[in-house]
């Protein structure tokens, strides 16, 4: 029993393609990130940590997650699109219109808004995770339009899908500064 259950974990693995860590990856972090918006009410949507400064409100972070969480960015790296206006590119954007200051973060206006933004960002991700050759994810190494380190597709699109997963990480932190009861578990899906 032993001898087939290695054997079939051994081929399990050999046959595993990044595509699929991807995918599940991008499909474990929305979940958490789901369950996470479901514990914020619309009255919590203008609340802000109470120490430091230049913080994203509630609001702002679900709307970042939602809607710039990694969908778009998965569908800019795997199809070109990055969803800008015709006539203009990533490389006609200034660092500050890559990430620009708090005070201009758009804000969604209910939970069911961030909800359904989340999820619509969600199917993008995941058809656009789907429709990829496996052999573009390690093909050719290139610097993201932004800029920083040479990396492969494989590379550039897990680190969209952390990019999600560090703003699921600051929702959690701002609903613990709240005092809603919550412990690693629900950081984590376990």
């Amino acid at each position: 029993m032993i001898l087939i259950l290695n054997y079939l974990i051994h081929n399990w693995k050999a046959e595993m393609k990044l595509k699929y860590i991807l995918k599940n990856e991008a499909e474990t972090t929305y979940i958490i990130t789901e369950k996470l918006f479901q514990r914020v009410s619309n009255n919590e949507l203008h609340w802000i940590p109470p120490i430091g400064n230049n913080w994203m409100n509630m609001g702002q972070l679900l709307m970042h997650c939602a809607d710039n969480g990694c969908g778009k960015a998965i569908k800019g790296f795997v199809k070109g699109d990055w969803g800008l206006p015709e006539g203009i590119s990533m490389e006609d954007l200034s660092a500050k219109d890559h990430i620009p200051p708090t005070n201009v973060l758009p804000s969604v206006k209910s939970i069911e808004k961030a909800l359904e933004l989340l999820e619509s960002d969600k199917k993008l991700a995941l058809m656009c995770l789907e429709d990829i050759e496996e052999s573009r994810l390690l093909d050719n190494a290139f610097v993201a339009p932004w800029g920083g380190q040479e990396l492969f597709l494989f590379q550039h699109l897990l680190q969209m899908i952390a990019h999600l997963a560090q703003h699921k990480g600051q929702l959690f932190y701002y609903l613990k500064l709240m005092g809603k009861n919550l412990n690693t578990s629900d950081l984590w899906g376990v």
